[in-house]
């Protein structure tokens, strides 16, 4: 929260004076900056579903990883500044365009802005389940201020071995805090809500855990997906997904060069399946040659 310390939105507690128009960690003042504001294809089906979801990408981010496929927006530099009027307007032309959801990426530097956009556009009228998707590095006390705001989590749950988040994302407490910022999400939506009942249709409350497996780490993501479903069981959805793709800022880290082999992510899902994991989703066929990086270029803004 902005206080008299400054910034402490994010676990970083960086205490930059951000209302004042310093940078945080994020990248970003207080005031809000959009890249895209668009119907997005390529989440999980009970997200997308066939209308597409009302995405809207925000600038800049707390974690930096180094194999980041949304560099361009996460480092601050791409996006168009707006007010808080303007974000309630662009979550309602999403709904007048048939979106499923209102899908807030990377959100939560931008809590306090966008929870009083969200209040705006609902008395306007929006009435669409909102999605909070975010890495996984989230603090617990703004993640609360999104309770009945929020409806779906989707939570990235990167790294269960420290030292992988100190490597790939420069913080030393990443499984911590996600497993908190999880239970807090999971507190706030209970178990999964779908439109059809019984896991079918378009998901209206609940929370879907992602871990993007990395190459090399299919003994990280074993571990990982053991600790959701030896805690949550079925009461949440697990993404396993196999879309790593090398960016060329990976030159300094030549075990991630290269993408995730057939073995090491079919050896993941056997893993979840030899658990029990029947509430979740995975990726087949070369999803990593196909693009689910969208031009940030301002659309919808």
């Amino acid at each position: 929260m902005e206080n008299e310390k400054g910034c402490m939105l994010c676990p970083r507690n960086c205490g930059v004076k951000r209302d004042a128009g310093e940078m945080g960690v994020c990248g970003q003042t207080d005031t809000v900056k959009v890249a895209r504001a668009a119907l997005h294809y390529w989440e999980e089906p009970c997200i997308s579903g066939t209308a597409g979801s009302g995405t809207v990408f925000f600038s800049g981010c707390a974690l930096h990883c180094v194999f980041c496929q949304n560099h361009s927006i996460a480092n601050g530099k791409a996006g168009k500044q707006v007010t808080i009027e303007r974000l309630a307007g662009i979550f309602l032309e999403m709904q007048e365009k048939g979106a499923n959801n209102i899908n807030l990426v990377t959100p939560g530097h931008f809590m306090p802005q966008i929870a009083a956009a969200l209040e705006s556009a609902k008395k306007q009228g929006m009435n669409l389940p909102v999605v909070y998707n975010t890495s996984g590095y989230e603090q617990v006390d703004t993640l609360r201020r999104m309770e009945g705001l929020a409806d779906i989590y989707l939570p990235d749950f990167k790294y269960m071995d420290d030292a992988l988040g100190w490597r790939y994302s420069h913080v030393r407490d990443y499984s911590d805090v996600a497993k908190a910022a999880v239970a807090e999400m999971v507190r706030q939506t209970g178990t999964a809500v779908f439109e059809g009942g019984d896991g079918e249709g378009l998901m209206k409350r609940g929370t879907i855990v992602r871990h993007l497996v990395l190459p090399g780490c299919a003994e990280d993501a074993k571990a990982v997906i053991r600790y959701l479903y030896e805690t949550y069981g079925n009461r949440i959805y697990i993404s396993i997904m196999n879309q790593f793709t090398p960016m060329p800022a990976l030159k300094d880290y030549p075990e991630l060069n290269r993408r995730v082999a057939k073995r090491e992510y079919e050896e993941v899902v056997d893993y979840a399946l030899s658990l029990g994991v029947e509430c979740g989703f995975i990726q087949e066929g070369e999803t990593a040659k196909e693009s689910f990086i969208p031009a940030f270029d301002g659309e919808g803004v």
